[in-house]
């Protein structure tokens, strides 16, 4: 299927297993939704909300929903892996810093 975006419903959603099915506004088959196609969004989905999303074929055959994101709902890219290099340069920094001063107040 085409990449473009589409738009649709959360029709339903199952929480406790992650995945749910997308009701297309133009009307289409209803289309499966996995957690993991909503990496970096603020919040889980609920039944109701507007989700934008691409298809993909699964490799049965079966569409399913990728790249989604919840309508109205911040979503953030993937810079954990900057921040965490960042958290962990102050960490040994505030160490060295630390081991530092603790040897000067000894001598």
């Amino acid at each position: 299927m085409a990449n473009t975006e589409m738009k649709g419903y959360l029709k339903t959603w199952k929480d406790d297993r992650g995945f749910g099915f997308i009701k297309p506004e133009d009307g289409s088959q209803d289309v499966f939704i996995h957690i993991s196609a909503l990496k970096g969004s603020a919040r889980r989905p609920v039944k109701g909300d507007t989700i934008h999303f691409n298809i993909e074929q699964d490799d049965e055959g079966k569409s399913k929903a990728v790249n989604a994101r919840i309508e109205g709902v911040a979503h953030s890219e993937e810079k954990s892996s900057i921040n965490k290099f960042w958290l962990w340069f102050i960490a040994a920094l505030l160490g060295l810093i630390s081991a530092a001063v603790a040897a000067y107040l000894s001598q």
